[in-house]
């Protein structure tokens, strides 16, 4: 109950710094309990042979079910497992950050720090299409420093203008009072690279095992974020010299000039490219010149990440990175539950909706 309290009446959006020892031992201990309640693999098969409502009522009777009860009131069928999944992720990372102490609390809430991003660039596209607030609360995961009330406030102002005004006083207003209404991928791509440069400067020189597996926790997500974002230029064709700025630095098997020289390669001329860094090996069965969709690339680095990620927190059990490898399992379960539920909503096969899940 403190933590949806908190939830609900908010965090501080300053940055604190780490105070007092870490908390280690107790904080993955509770974790590892956490990620044994998350949903085995074998579930999803199940799940996509259930109708709407009887996801939701199966949802409705594991971790998820204080969200679904309390969210009930207001929704009902795909909108109430929407909300509720949103509404466990903020729930579960609140108390991520409540459990733990010290520096390691501080590392959790400057990696969380990705749902504030996540939250105003959510609200600025809302604007920019003109979304209703309902239909931007839909999206938002109130997980990171600002609160699901203040963040509620932004989604209800009347223009950009307005949201860009309230966060005035916030470490992202020198880069949101450059937003004219027009330049939208450019205000949240500078939003992303603050957000890793931030998250660097908070990890500092990783010299000890524990922070250099979480600096390559980090730096590997750039990786996969910057495979996504070449595909998707290359394959549909996107060729404007500004999308350089596009590309994450920092990535740890990716580097920077090997990313800016795939840029401007031609679909085929890229995945040539592609042959030659250690990606390969993982992406070369569901790549092709002739491919029709990304969406099993998307899914195999998915998949990649979430390996990744187990096989870091297995070297150094007593660090944050077993903290991260629970948050992106966490995310994924969530993940897999909506492409389910969405999938049911618009029709699609099991087929179509099994080939999106990431188990």
């Amino acid at each position: 109950m403190r933590l949806l309290q908190r939830l609900k009446r908010g965090m501080s959006t300053q940055k604190s710094r780490p105070q007092g020892n870490s908390n280690y031992a107790y904080t993955t201990a509770r974790v590892r309990a956490m990620k044994s309640k998350l949903l085995p693999k074998e579930t999803y098969p199940r799940l996509i042979n259930m109708q709407i409502d009887e996801i939701t009522r199966f949802v409705g009777e594991l971790e998820y079910k204080e969200d679904v009860d309390y969210l009930a009131r207001f929704y009902e069928g795909v909108d109430l497992i929407e909300h509720a999944l949103n509404r466990n992720l903020a729930v579960t990372f609140t108390k991520l950050i409540s459990i733990s102490e010290g520096e390691l609390n501080f590392l959790i809430s400057e990696y969380l720090k990705k749902y504030d991003i996540w939250n105003i660039k959510t609200i600025l596209r809302g604007k920019y299409c003109g979304a209703s607030t309902d239909e931007i609360l839909e999206a938002v995961v109130a997980a990171g420093r600002l609160t699901y009330t203040f963040t509620s406030e932004l989604a209800a102002k009347p223009t950009y203008e307005d949201v860009i005004a309230s966060l005035s006083t916030s470490e992202y207003a020198s880069i949101l009072k450059d937003y004219d209404g027009t330049n939208l991928s450019v205000i949240e791509n500078r939003l992303d690279k603050k957000y890793y440069q931030d998250l660097f400067t908070a990890i500092g020189d990783p010299k000890s095992k524990d922070r250099k597996l979480f600096s390559k926790f980090i730096r590997t997500d750039i990786d996969m974020k910057n495979l996504i974002t070449l595909f998707r230029l290359k394959k549909y064709k996107v060729n404007d010299p500004e999308t350089a700025d596009l590309i994450l630095d920092g990535g740890l098997r990716l580097k920077y000039k090997e990313v800016e020289k795939m840029m401007p390669l031609a679909f085929e001329d890229f995945l040539t490219e592609l042959e030659k860094t250690s990606y390969w090996e993982e992406l070369s069965d569901c790549c092709g010149p002739n491919m029709d969709s990304l969406t099993d690339v998307e899914t195999k680095l998915k998949k990649l990440r979430l390996k990744t990620a187990a096989s870091f927190s297995h070297v150094y059990p007593l660090s944050i990175v077993p903290i991260m490898d629970y948050i992106l399992s966490k995310e994924n379960e969530v993940n897999n539950l909506r492409i389910i539920i969405r999938g049911k909503a618009v029709g699609l096969s099991d087929e179509e909706i099994k080939s999106q899940l990431v188990i």
